[in-house]
């Protein structure tokens, strides 16, 4: 989550003349190609652990900030906040863009362990399927920036948080001092932790909370040893975590009793729960809230249909409009043949994802811009029954075509975050789409070589593994769209349908003057039943550590909160990752 998105353009910094030189330089691009590839590395493990992936653009801007001064201090030449943001738009692209899509990754292989797909991806076909979508996403957002970002000045509250972190850093060490501090200290504490406990073997991965049920251990409630839910809570706030911890209280410890007596589940643990009853009211809730505020969002999405004239497309920044028409048909050429040869997947649905993509990205970006919701999740279940319609009972197309549709429309989006920050920064357009087009390959490499790794180190949907939350729900609603409404139990269908509709009336409480502050979102709630408690207990204690936090000492709190909460996460990803590269045989 981005925090507060009006700060606005800054327009006196982003004039500041400066030079060539000063931004797209070999050290710029140098240490780029270094974060993107820790960004595309370390964010599978996140989102596969906790469903969500924290604001990789700020992430991205402490790390670039902290290598090039490094750097600058041997050299002799001071790093530009120009540099520091083509570092940061290329750990964008790797992290956000690219590494998001490992849940669809996870996804085909939980239906792969279900017998419902035969799709075993090599590191090889993972490069070669997300490398050429990610760069056609870019290509195909590069003409939208005059429009969403010049003329409709859309907030991108991602990319406005990672243009203000830019310009605070710039302002000298005492201002990015504490911040650089805070984060080295949450990533020593995170990476400590992490080491001790799964290097070391000295302390446990969880403690259940027996007083909140006698099968605590079993149903994975407790929280987790180790800070990287803290700090996701501590950056995506109250209300979604304790709309979370609503979930977790009604899937693991509200049902789970009656659902025994009543014979649906055999025994009480996680992984049977989940896969037997539990997912289907949760998908209810998240596909709800997504396609509802994607209804209620209609007079914003129509927006992106108009004003899109031709002097729009043809202004493409400063990038040649020449080459993202031949890249985006190159790209396209490569995509639709490593689908055939490689997955299968029919030349002609790969230009039928294509189009579709670009639909998906105009609704995307408008949602983001306005909103800052990335409707990714929500826009690819539409994608998986369109699908459906095309290729009934089909899940390998199903999963192909709405994950090549979700990886291109998430890597426009991204790009549009990362133009955002470039014009509060002063960057050159053309500089920041190079840098995209640089790190979608590192981000598909890295996701190539770190998913295998921590899928076969940690397991993936297991009763001990990452529990990938939005895998879950990408996998069971390719499931359901394969067997019909049919295939379900008589109870958990009745239960998807009451889910669908609270998800829906939730979504339309949630605009409301008086009561929306207290209403709890369903897609946190969907997420809350699927998460095990061992990530959503300390999560809730990250969300009210902030509030409280931010109400005690706001200052201190807008200073330190997102550096050390980004130390927490990113300090036990990346060494989850090295322990995982260090066991591979």
């Amino acid at each position: 989550m981005a925090t507060e998105p009006a700060v606005g353009d800054k327009p006196r910094a982003a004039g500041k003349p400066h030079l060539p030189s000063q931004e797209l330089t070999a050290r710029a691009i140098g240490v780029a190609v270094v974060v993107a590839a820790l960004m595309g590395a370390a964010e599978p493990v996140v989102v596969l652990k906790i469903g969500y992936g924290p604001n990789i653009s700020v992430v991205s801007a402490f790390l670039g900030f902290i290598a090039i001064s490094l750097l600058g201090l041997v050299t002799g030449v001071r790093g530009t906040r120009w540099e520091n943001n083509l570092v940061q738009t290329a750990g964008t692209a790797a992290g956000s863009g690219v590494g998001f899509m490992a849940v669809v990754l996870a996804a085909i292989d939980m239906l792969n362990a279900r017998g419902l797909l035969d799709l075993h991806l090599s590191g090889l076909q993972i490069f070669a399927w997300l490398a050429p979508s990610g760069l056609l996403g870019v290509l195909l957002a590069v003409p939208l920036r005059k429009h969403y970002i010049d003329e409709e000045n859309l907030t991108f509250a991602d990319g406005t948080a990672a243009g203000e972190t830019l310009l605070v850093l710039d302002q000298g060490p005492k201002e990015a001092g504490p911040r650089v501090a805070a984060l080295g200290v949450g990533g020593g504490i995170s990476a400590l932790f992490c080491l001790v406990r799964d290097g070391f073997h000295r302390l446990p991965d969880a403690i259940p909370f027996a007083f909140l049920s006698p099968n605590a251990a079993a149903l994975r409630l407790g929280t987790e040893v180790g800070v990287l839910s803290l700090g996701a809570g501590m950056i995506i706030g109250l209300r979604v975590t304790l709309s979370m911890a609503m979930g977790m209280v009604i899937a693991w410890m509200v049902l789970p009793g009656p659902l025994l007596r009543a014979g649906l589940v055999l025994d009480l643990t996680f992984n049977l729960l989940v896969q037997r009853w539990i997912m289907w009211p949760a998908t209810g809730l998240m596909v709800a809230g997504g396609l509802a505020a994607l209804a209620l969002k209609w007079k914003v999405i129509a927006k992106s249909f108009r004003g899109l004239g031709a002097h729009d497309v043809d202004a493409g920044g400063d990038f040649p409009i020449r080459w993202v028409a031949w890249g985006a048909a190159g790209c396209t050429v490569v995509l639709a043949a490593v689908q055939r040869i490689s997955l299968g997947f029919p030349i002609w649905l790969s230009l039928v994802s294509v189009l579709l993509s670009i639909v998906l990205m105009l609704v995307g970006i408008r949602v983001l811009g306005e909103t800052n919701w990335a409707p990714i999740s929500a826009m690819a279940n539409v994608m998986q029954a369109v699908f459906a319609v095309l290729a009934p009972g089909h899940v390998p197309i199903n999963m192909i075509g709405s994950g090549m549709s979700g990886a291109v429309a998430a890597n426009g989006e991204h790009l549009m975050q990362d133009y955002r920050a470039g014009k509060i920064v002063g960057s050159t357009n053309k500089n920041l789409t190079i840098l995209q087009l640089i790190g979608v390959p590192i981000g598909a490499l890295s996701v190539a070589i770190a998913y295998p790794l921590v899928r076969d180190k940690y397991g993936i949907g297991g009763e001990h593994g990452l529990s990938s939350p939005i895998s879950v729900k990408w996998a069971g609603f390719a499931e359901l769209l394969s067997k019909g409404f049919g295939a379900l139990p008589d109870s958990a269908l009745l239960a998807l349908g009451v889910a669908f509709v609270v998800g829906v009336l939730l979504t339309l409480l949630e605009p409301h003057p008086r009561l929306g502050r207290y209403v709890p979102s369903p897609t946190a709630l969907g997420l809350g039943m699927l998460i095990p408690g061992f990530a959503v207990i300390p999560m809730v204690c990250g969300g009210v550590l902030q509030a409280v936090w931010k109400r005690l000492s706001p200052k201190s709190e807008d200073v330190y909160n997102i550096p050390l909460a980004s130390g927490f996460i990113t300090g036990e990803a990346l060494v989850l990752l090295l322990l995982a590269a260090a066991s591979f045989k």
